[in-house]
């Protein structure tokens, strides 16, 4: 069976945000980071306040080496709910890889008000130990 990621699934009643966000989902994970843009935005057409889908389109773009468009989708993410950790966590991330360190340790700080996950402690004081190597090199 083959899914459909063009705007006609727009029209599709089966196709929900949800089902949309899953099927993108899939497709990062088998590494199709522009279907899975497409799929991504097919979802928020039909929700824009999914806030889900927010985070995995930045996820797709970030595979696509599209890091502005991906902070600007954690942004919206992150707007929407204020309290996804998750997308506080992947911000943090991409933030890091762009060397904002600053940023990234607000970001994380904020997932980890939300939930202490030992992965976003972890990332955290992963900065000072970049900073540290940074400073030496």
């Amino acid at each position: 069976m083959t899914t459909s990621t063009t705007p006609t699934a727009l029209h599709d009643h089966t196709a929900s945000a949800e089902a949309l966000n899953a099927r993108g989902c899939a497709l990062c994970e088998q590494a199709q980071f522009g279907p899975a843009l497409d799929t991504f935005a097919l979802a928020l057409a039909l929700d824009s306040t999914y806030c889900t889908a927010w985070n995995n389109r930045a996820n797709a773009l970030c595979g696509l080496n599209r890091q502005a468009e991906a902070l600007a989708a954690y942004d919206q993410a992150v707007a929407l709910n204020p309290q996804y950790h998750q997308a506080w966590f992947n911000r943090g991330k991409l933030l890091t890889d762009m060397g904002a360190y600053g940023n990234a340790v607000e970001s994380y700080n904020r997932a980890i008000a939300i939930q202490a996950d030992p992965l976003y402690l972890h990332a955290r004081e992963d900065i000072w130990v970049k900073k540290q190597l940074i400073a030496t090199a």
